[in-house]
C-alpha cells in the first residue's frame, strides 16, 4: 500500500486523539529527546504520551543484575592488594561471568536499540495522525464558517446548493492561484483580490469547458470573495489523503440533495473502505453508474494517484452516470478539482441505458463497478419496457428439487432499484471484473430477495459482505437514514453457474466514526476491518466480528447478513456445552412445550377509546408492562379479541419487530390478563410447567448469548427489524444441574412478585388519593 492511502495510516481509535487534534489546531513540530525520539507536547494535566525517555527510565533488571555482575572489574578493584585477588580457578570462573555479562549487554542494547526504532516510528505515526485530523477539523471549521458568512451576506441567494456552486468556483480559483505561485495576491487590496478571482476563473472556464460555460460567472462580491480566500489559505493542494470538495459537498448540501429519491450519499470512510478492497490497479477501468455527487470516482481516482498515475491520466480510467443533472455537475467539479481536466461524467439512464454515445457500446468491457445505487421500495426504477431487458424484472420461483431458483415469463409488477442495479453493475463489467456494491441488508436477508442473491451466486463470486452501522448514512441532525446496510465484493465468473469454491471473508461494524445524529467521533471500526481483510488473504486472520472466513457451504437459505454469522456466538454456546442443554425454541415448539402466537392490530382511531391497555412494543420493559400505556382500548374491542388473544397469567410477551426493543420480554401476572397486545409481538406460553417453567424461560431469554443471537438474527424489513420466523432459530442454555434451575427460577419468581406488587400499591395509592 502507499504511503497515503486511507488506511495505509496507522488509525488511533482513541478519543483523546480526537480531543488532541481539536487542541492542535496548527500542528506544533515535535520535541526530540535524548534519544533522538520524537513525542508531542501535551499540557500538564494530560497524562503524557509515553515516549523512550520514560518508558526506560527504570533500570531493567537485567540491567540491575549486570551492574553488580561487573563491579568487581571496576579500576577501583586493581586498588586492592595482591591477596585479596582471586585464586587462578575462581579468577577464571569470574571472567567466565564476565563475558557472559557482556553478551547480556550487548543482547540488551541490541533489543533496546529495536524497540527503540518501534516506539520512534509510533510517536511519530502519532503525531502525523494528530497533525492529519488536525487539518481536517481546521478546513471543515473554515467551511462552515463561510457557509455561515454567505448566508446571511450573501444578496440574491440563501440555498446550500447555490452557496456551494460558488464556493467550488473559489475552490478551483484557489487551487489554480496556489498552483501557480508567480500570480500574486495583495491581501491589502479588496479590488485585486477580486481581480484576480475573476482572471483566474476566466481561464478555469476555458481549461474545463464541460463543466463551467463561458456565460458562468462568480457571484461573490468583493468582502465575500476576500473573506472566502482568507479561509481557503488553509487548504494544502499537495495533501491527496483528504477531501476538500467532499467535506464541502458535507457542510453545504442539505436534506433536499442528500435524500432525494432515495439517494442517500455514502459517507467517505466506507467509500475509502470499498476502494481499498477492491483495490483498482493502473490502467483498469472504472465505472460508477449511479454516481451521485461522485464519492466512489474521487476515492478511486486518488487510489490511482498514490499508485503513480498521474492526475492528468486519471480521466482516462474513470467514468460515471447518473440521472440527476445536477448532481453530474457536482461529481464533475469533484473530480476535475484534482484532476485539472474535464471529467468522464456524463447525465443518463444507467438503467435503461440511455446514456452518452461514448459508453453506449461499453457494456461488459469495464474492470471494475463501484457503486451506492439508490434503493427503496416505493421507487419506480424503470419503465415496463426497460424492465424486460431486465432477467430480475421477471418473477422467479424456487425449484425445491435442485433448491435454485428459476425465472418465469411473467413480469413483476414493481421492481425496487437496488435489485435492477444488481443485474446492471454485473452486465458492466467482463469476465474476471470486480464490483464494490453497497446495498441495503433487506436485499440479502429478506426471504423476499432470495432470487437476487442465488443471481449474484451464479453470475460471480462473493468474496467479501460486510456490514455497516445504523448511524452510517444519519450523516446530520435530520437528514439521512437508518437503513442499515452492507458493502459486498464481488468477482464477476469467468464461466456463469460454475459452483462457488473459494469462502467469504464477513465482518460487522458497530460504530463508524459518527454517532446517530451525525456528530463526528473517533470510534471507527472500518481501518480494523480493512487490516483484517488483508490478513484473511494473507492467511493470517483470528476471527472476531470485525473480520471472519464464513464457508460457502454454510450460507443458509440465502442469507449473506454477516451478523447471522458471528463466530462469537458460536464460541460462548460451545463454552456452555458441559454445563448446559443448548436447546433451540423450535425443538420446543415442536415436541409440544411452547405455544408461540402474534397479536393483532386495532387501528390508530380506536386509541382512546375506552381504559383497556393496548400493549405496544415499546409498553415492555424489564420484565414487566409499563404501567401507564400510552394507548387504552374500548371494552367492545377488547371482547371481540379476548378469546383469539387468550392472555392468561404465566405467559411471556416478547418483542419480534422494532428497532432496538427486539427481544424485550414481559411476564404476564394476574394484573395483566385485561390487555391486548398488537401484532410486533409474540406471546409465548409453555404447557408444562413442569419440565420447563416460565420463571425459567424468561431468564434463558433474557441471558447474554440469546441476546447475541436475537441480533445476529434480527434482519431490516424497511425501516424496522424484525426477528420474524427465525424465532426457531434461537438456542436457550438451560443449566443441566437441577438445583441451579429451581435456584434461578425462585430468583426470578421473587423479582417478578416484588416489583409487580409495588407496582400496583403504586396505583392503588395514586387512586386512593383521590377517592
Amino acid at each position: 500500500m502507499q504511503q497515503h492511502n486511507a488506511y495505509a495510516l496507522t488509525h488511533i481509535h482513541s478519543s483523546e486523539l480526537l480531543a488532541t487534534a481539536q487542541r492542535l489546531r496548527t500542528p506544533t513540530p515535535p520535541k526530540s529527546d535524548s534519544y533522538g525520539a520524537q513525542r508531542l507536547r501535551t499540557p500538564t494535566s494530560q497524562k503524557a504520551i509515553p515516549t523512550e525517555r520514560n518508558a526506560y527510565a527504570l533500570p531493567h533488571p537485567q540491567q540491575r543484575f549486570l551492574r553488580s555482575a561487573t563491579l568487581t572489574h571496576s579500576p577501583h578493584s586493581q586498588k586492592r592488594s595482591h591477596s585479596q585477588h582471586p585464586k587462578s580457578d575462581d579468577y577464571h570462573t569470574n571472567s567466565s561471568v564476565y563475558q557472559e555479562s557482556e553478551r547480556k549487554v550487548l543482547c540488551w542494547k541490541n533489543v533496546k536499540n529495536k524497540n527503540l526504532n518501534c516506539m520512534k516510528q509510533k510517536v511519530k505515526q502519532t503525531h502525523q495522525n494528530v497533525a492529519q485530523l488536525s487539518l481536517v477539523l481546521d478546513y471543515k471549521d473554515a467551511l462552515h464558517q463561510i457557509r455561515n458568512y454567505l448566508a446571511g451576506q450573501m444578496i440574491g441567494a440563501t440555498r446550500d446548493e447555490t452557496l456551494l456552486e460558488e464556493v467550488i468556483k473559489c475552490l478551483f480559483c484557489k487551487i489554480y492561484l496556489k498552483k501557480h505561485q508567480n500570480i500574486v495576491i495583495n491581501p491589502d487590496t479588496r479590488l485585486s483580490i477580486q481581480q484576480q478571482y475573476q482572471k483566474t476563473f476566466s481561464e478555469i472556464q476555458i481549461l474545463l469547458p464541460n463543466l463551467f460555460n463561458s456565460q458562468d460567472k462568480l457571484q461573490l462580491d468583493k468582502n465575500s470573495l476576500e473573506f472566502v480566500d482568507q479561509k481557503l489559505e488553509i487548504l494544502d493542494i499537495h495533501q491527496w489523503s483528504y477531501d476538500p470538495f467532499g467535506d464541502a459537498y458535507e457542510v453545504f448540501t442539505s436534506s433536499i440533495v442528500k435524500g432525494k429519491e432515495g439517494q442517500f450519499f455514502t459517507p467517505q470512510n466506507a467509500i475509502d473502505l470499498l476502494v481499498e478492497l477492491i483495490n483498482p490497479q493502473p490502467g483498469e477501468t472504472i465505472i460508477d453508474p449511479a454516481c451521485g455527487a461522485g464519492g466512489f470516482l474521487n476515492s478511486a481516482a486518488r487510489h490511482l494517484i498514490n499508485l503513480g498515475i498521474t492526475s492528468e491520466e486519471v480521466n482516462q480510467y474513470v467514468f460515471g452516470i447518473d440521472k440527476d443533472n445536477y448532481l453530474v455537475r457536482l461529481a464533475s467539479a469533484r473530480l476535475s478539482l484534482f484532476t485539472k481536466t474535464s471529467a468522464n461524467i456524463f447525465c443518463g439512464d444507467s438503467l435503461a441505458w440511455d446514456v452518452d454515445k461514448s459508453l453506449q457500446d461499453k457494456l461488459g468491457t469495464f474492470d471494475i463497478v463501484l457503486a451506492n445505487p439508490p434503493f427503496g421500495t416505493r421507487i419506480v426504477a424503470a419503465s415496463s419496457n426497460t424492465q424486460r431487458t431486465f432477467e430480475l424484472g421477471y418473477k422467479w420461483h424456487l425449484d425445491k428439487k435442485s433448491d435454485n431458483f428459476i425465472k418465469s415469463n411473467e413480469l413483476q409488477s414493481s421492481v425496487p432499484p437496488q435489485v435492477l442495479f444488481i443485474e446492471r453493475c454485473l452486465s458492466l463489467v467482463k469476465p474476471g471484473g470486480r464490483l464494490g456494491i453497497v446495498v441495503p441488508e433487506s436485499l440479502i436477508s429478506s426471504k423476499t430477495y432470495r432470487y437476487v442473491i442465488n443471481y449474484i451466486e451464479e453470475k460471480a463470486d462473493i468474496k467479501a459482505v460486510i456490514g455497516m452501522p445504523e448511524e452510517l448514512f444519519k450523516v446530520s441532525g435530520k437528514s439521512g437514514t437508518h437503513t442499515k446496510t452492507c458493502l459486498l465484493v464481488l468477482h464477476k465468473k469467468k464461466e456463469a453457474n460454475i459452483q462457488q469454491k473459494n469462502n467469504i471473508f464477513m465482518a460487522d461494524a458497530k460504530l463508524c466514526g459518527h454517532d446517530s445524529r451525525g456528530r463526528k467521533n473517533s470510534r471507527d471500526d472500518l481501518p480494523t476491518i480493512a487490516l483484517n481483510y488483508h490478513k484473511y488473504r494473507q492467511n493470517n486472520l483470528v476471527n472476531s466480528s470485525l473480520g471472519y472466513e464464513v464457508e460457502f457451504s454454510k450460507i443458509t437459505d440465502y442469507i449473506l447478513a454477516p451478523r447471522y454469522y458471528n463466530p462469537e456466538i458460536i464460541n460462548e454456546l460451545q463454552r456452555l456445552h458441559n454445563t448446559h442443554d443448548l436447546i433451540p425454541i423450535s425443538e420446543l415448539i415442536s415436541q409440544g412445550l411452547l405455544d408461540v402466537t402474534t397479536g393483532d392490530e386495532v387501528g390508530k382511531e380506536n386509541y382512546g377509546t375506552g381504559d383497556i391497555p393496548f400493549v405496544r412494543t415499546s409498553d415492555i420493559s424489564n420484565w414487566e408492562i409499563k404501567r401507564n400505556p400510552k394507548h387504552c382500548l374500548s371494552e367492545e374491542i377488547y371482547r371481540s379479541l379476548a378469546a383469539k388473544q387468550d392472555v392468561r397469567e404465566g405467559d411471556i410477551l416478547m418483542v419480534r419487530d422494532g428497532t432496538y426493543l427486539v427481544g424485550h420480554c414481559a411476564y404476564i401476572t394476574k394484573y395483566d390478563k385485561r390487555i391486548v397486545f398488537q401484532s410486533h409481538i409474540y406471546k409465548l406460553r409453555i404447557k408444562d410447567n413442569s419440565k420447563l417453567s416460565a420463571y425459567l424461560l424468561i431468564a434463558a431469554l433474557s441471558s447474554e448469548p440469546v441476546i447475541m443471537q436475537i441480533k445476529a438474527k434480527r434482519f431490516t424489513q424497511d425501516i424496522i427489524d424484525s426477528l420474524g420466523d427465525r424465532l426457531g432459530e434461537i438456542i436457550l442454555p438451560i443449566p443441566k444441574d437441577c438445583e441451579l434451575k429451581e435456584k434461578i427460577t425462585q430468583i426470578v419468581k421473587r423479582s417478578i412478585d416484588d416489583r409487580i406488587e409495588a407496582r400496583e400499591l403504586a396505583r392503588q395509592a395514586c387512586v386512593e388519593l383521590v377517592s
